[in-house]
Order: structure tokens, then sequence, then C-alpha cells
């Protein structure tokens, strides 16, 4: 059997995804998502019904307040805000659905680890073993300050990180299947002697408890990670199954999976499977792909895009020269995005200007423009020219983009022999990991 393409669709709880303003749009109905139950799991049903991998929940838990000294932008525009918690629409989607998978993000700066663990192995349990932790290490520096913490430095976080899944994993580990007996005539729920109390006494953290859930019909939640920094690759390398990357083209993107490669050899781990973001603009024809793709980028104020840039930066760009060179702002926050940004396909500079504009529509995840024909070419190209193992999908204007992706683009790619026609796996990390 020939290898497969993987598929991932990715959303955030708020007004919009990654298109700004995209809640302007007639075919929009996130903003209905945001007080109903019943969206998600229509989107849960059709994504399931294209024989998706998962949902990937991007999150941002706070409002972005950097730009101009506060938050008044963002929630003007609607950038990032509000910002709710996705972890209650996994329950409620994987009960709709019996494939799908799930991966949320939870940040190691604002949650201790025997909360996470007990938060995510819930869901896993729940879902039959559909979830997984996109492991973030908190880059805004709004997300310190609303949990009252110090914001630490770019690769002190990762320390920090590292420190905190050991916790986890002794958690994970303290209970063996065999431990759990639910014996009616003996009375014995489980047996103690098997079941670790989990101690951890670091540099960071404490943890003197009893693990709190059961291992799930996958044994723990599938772990993504999206570093790509020096220091995030290596956190990546060591923890994660999926990396997920923003690259803004294809030569960045093989530049990537080489120095993924590289990273994993170094430190003598297992190379984890890459997913791509890319973001299909799907039209009848490729001038109104074009078309549609225009209208949505003239409606977002250009401050709007500064705030959330800001906000990920961690620096006030509105105090910043736009035609100067992105590479030239110096930041504690999300390193290997800024990299990842600062040239342009050509490789000269890119300036914040025109960063600006990239992220209008996608946070500089590259736009595919085109038929569905051309947007499942385009796929296919990346797919052989980078060695990746998939894609994760950004939305423009939800559900309409959902539903057009999944009856157009992906029986072209079935029909090529490039994409599953149906599950081979109850779990997520057997739908994910299958050939």
């Amino acid at each position: 059997m020939s290898a497969k393409m993987h598929l991932m669709q990715m959303f955030m709880f708020n007004a919009s995804t990654h298109t700004l303003n995209a809640w302007m749009d007639a075919n929009d109905g996130q903003v209905g998502g945001l007080t109903s139950f019943a969206y998600w799991k229509d989107m849960a049903r059709t994504l399931e019904r294209g024989c998706f991998d998962g949902v990937f929940f991007a999150d941002v838990s706070v409002v972005h307040d950097v730009y101009a000294g506060n938050a008044n932008t963002c929630i003007e525009y609607g950038v990032s805000w509000p910002s709710q918690d996705p972890m209650p629409l996994v329950a409620v989607m994987a009960d709709t659905t019996e494939h799908l998978g799930f991966g949320v993000t939870l940040s190691t700066s604002a949650t201790p680890p025997y909360l996470a663990v007990r938060r995510l192995s819930t869901l896993d349990n729940l879902s039959g073993g559909r979830v997984g932790w996109n492991i973030v290490t908190g880059v805004s520096p709004a997300e310190y300050r609303a949990n009252g913490l110090a914001h630490m430095p770019h690769d002190e976080r990762y320390d920090y990180a590292d420190e905190y899944m050991e916790v986890c994993y002794k958690l994970w580990q303290a209970v063996p299947s065999e431990a759990i007996l639910i014996d009616k005539e003996t009375g014995r729920f489980a047996d103690p002697s098997k079941i670790t109390t989990v101690i951890h006494n670091g540099k960071y953290l404490r943890c003197h408890a009893a693990p709190p859930t059961f291992p799930s019909a996958q044994g723990r939640p599938v772990l993504f990670q999206a570093g790509s920094s020096g220091r995030g690759m290596q956190f990546a390398v060591k923890h994660a199954e999926v990396v997920f990357s923003i690259q803004p083209h294809q030569p960045a993107m093989q530049r990537f999976m080489e120095q993924i490669t590289q990273t994993a050899e170094r430190e003598g781990c297992p190379q984890p499977k890459v997913l791509f973001g890319v973001q299909p603009i799907i039209g009848g024809t490729e001038e109104e792909a074009r078309r549609k793709a225009q209208q949505m980028l003239e409606r977002i104020p250009v401050e709007a895009i500064l705030a959330r840039l800001s906000g990920i930066f961690g620096e006030d760009l509105s105090v910043f020269d736009p035609d100067r060179p992105i590479e030239d702002i110096k930041t504690q926050a999300s390193r290997g995005l800024v990299a990842a940004m600062s040239a342009l396909e050509d490789g000269k500079p890119a300036t914040l200007r025109e960063v600006a504009s990239r992220w209008a529509l996608s946070v500089g995840i590259p736009q595919i423009t085109g038929t569905p024909e051309q947007v499942a070419d385009h796929l296919e190209m990346l797919w052989h020219k980078t060695g990746c193992y998939g894609f994760n999908i950004s939305p423009t204007a939800a559900p309409a983009c959902v539903t057009d992706f999944v009856d157009t683009v992906v029986p072209l790619l079935q029909k090529r022999g490039l994409f599953r026609t149906e599950y081979s796996g109850r779990t997520f990390r057997e739908n994910l990991m299958a050939s």
C-alpha cells in the first residue's frame, strides 16, 4: 500500500481563525459558532465525511494587548477576541463522530501539569482515544500578565517545558492497564500496588499525587508541537509525534524538513511527522479564487493586522517603520516564526509592511488559490517535493471553505490515490500514524 497524505483542519475558537474580519463575510458562520454547539457538530460531521485525520484547535488564551499598549484594537476588530476555551467543543464534536481526532492547544505556562493531564486524559477517555495535545510554551506577554506569572526568556520557557513534560509522563505512566480491575464480584476497582504515586521535586515544578485518570484507548493523547526555532525544534523532536509548522513557501518548507531531520539525528530521537499549514482559496476559476482573496484582504484594517502581529512578537509594532526589515525586530516570543517570515521567496528581506499583508489572511500560512484541480495539484506537488507528512488546513470564511474543500478537493486527492477513502483505526494515533 502506498503512503497517503494526512490532513488536519485548523480552527481557533474566536471570531475568526486566521483570516481577519472573516466574520464580515456573508458565507461565514463562526460568530454564530461562538454560542452554538450545533455549528461545531456540523463541522465535525463534514470533516469526518471527508476522512480528515482530525481538527487542530490553535489557541490564544488571552486577548493581545501589546499594540499601542492596550487591547482596544483587537477588541474593536475581533482579533483573537473573544478568546473562548475550545476544550468543551472537543467533547461535543467527539460525541457526534466516531473516527475524527482532536488536537487541542494547552500552554505549559498557564496550567499545572497535573491539571493538564487530568483535563486532556478525561477528554481522551470520553472520546475513545481521539485527543491530541498541542504543547505550547506561551509566547504572549498578555498570557503571563493575565495569570500573574513572570515572563520567562525564550529558551528558558523550553527548559521549563521539558521538566513539565517529565511530570506529565510520570502521571501517564503511573497507571498500567492491568491495574484496572473493575471486578464486581470481589468489589476491587483497581490494584493500588500497581499504581505509582508521583513524587516530583524539580527545578521549576513540584508534584505529589496519585494519577487522576485511567489510561485511554490509545494510552495517552497524541503529542503535537510547533517549535521552529533551534531550541523549539530540539524540544519538538524530544516530545512530539507530529510537528505543525508554518513556512511561507516551498523552499522554506524544504529547509525546515532538513532542519528537523538534522535536529532529530543530533538529539538521537525519532523524527516526528511534519504537517505544514496551507490555506486553500477555491473558486470555479482561478480568476474567481483570486478575486475572493483580494476582497477578503481589502476589508482588513492594517491596524488589526499589526495588533495581531504585536501580540505574537511581543513588540508594539505601532512604533516601527513599516518599511523596515522584520528581521531587525528582536523578540523573546516566537523566534522561529519571525525567522520564517523574514525572507521572501526570492531571498530578499521582508519588510513589516509585506509581512503584514501576508499575515492578514493566513498568519503567514501560504495560500493556494485556484480551482479544485489547481489546489489538488499544488498539494500533491508540495507533498512530493518537501517529503512532509501532510497539511494543516487554515480556513477563510467557515463553514463554506471547509465544505468546499471536502466536496471538491478531497475527491480529487482520493481519485489520485493520495488520500484515504475510509478510516483504518478508531483512535487518533491509529489513524494519524497509518501509512
